[in-house]
């Protein structure tokens, strides 16, 4: 059984406290390190290394939002994925969260059940957000880039005329599942694809293929993720 290592990111010691008691219970997660502020996180990921960091937002001397930046983007700590924790479930902060490269996005009031699931969760490399967040993630960019176009983005030309297709439906906030049913392929078929996609974009995980798919232009406001003409396999 492999563990789960994790640092807890909080300014308030009884949250960190609280975290530590939770994940504590825990065979399989193991708390090394705990951080007061954003900058601390940062040096504490970049000695510990851990799997996953618990991040809160609103923190001194550095914010959660520049501190996942950092960590996200050090070439070191490629494995470790960010959590990021706040009592604020406003949208710029679902979308700061995730374009600075988080893998999930929580609500502090959320169930001990659901924090250690979400630790699990993102540990194997999966994306997890709370329900509908995804949708307003895609409104928050939509009218984040009628006021501020951001850097245009272009896709590779490596990417196959399905997997454009798939990263479409995935923008659109479909599922593995739900996509392999409207395609008329295996999951297998599809999870391949979303392999394969997640390599060429160089991206981390699902929500970054979002981020992605929306700064290209792949997809519009108003996408409901209905197919277009079937591309072969």
């Amino acid at each position: 059984m492999n563990t789960v290592s994790v640092l807890i990111a909080d300014d308030h010691s009884l949250v960190r406290a609280g975290y530590r008691s939770i994940l504590g219970d825990e065979d399989d997660i193991e708390v090394v390190g705990e951080a007061k502020d954003g900058l601390e996180a940062v040096e504490v990921a970049g000695e510990r290394r851990p799997d996953v960091v618990l991040m809160d937002i609103r923190m001194p001397r550095m914010d959660g939002l520049e501190a996942t930046r950092r960590i996200t983007s050090d070439p070191r700590l490629h494995a470790t994925k960010v959590v990021v924790l706040t009592t604020f479930d406003l949208d710029e902060y679902i979308f700061g969260a995730l374009k600075a490269g988080a893998s999930a996005f929580l609500l502090k009031g959320v169930e001990p059940p659901a924090l250690i699931s979400a630790v699990h969760t993102v540990a194997q490399g999966n994306a997890l957000l709370e329900p509908g967040a995804t949708r307003r993630l895609i409104e928050a960019y939509v009218t984040a880039q009628a006021v501020v176009p951001p850097p245009a983005t272009t896709l590779p030309a490596t990417l196959t005329a399905r997997e454009v297709e798939i990263l479409r439906l995935i923008a659109a906030g479909r599922t593995n599942s739900e996509i392999a049913d409207l395609l008329c392929i295996s999951p297998f078929t599809c999870k391949s694809h979303v392999s394969h996609i997640l390599t060429k974009l160089d991206a981390r995980d699902r929500i970054q293929l979002v981020v992605l798919a929306y700064e290209s232009g792949l997809i519009a406001p108003g996408h409901t993720g209905n197919p277009p003409t079937p591309a072969t396999s």
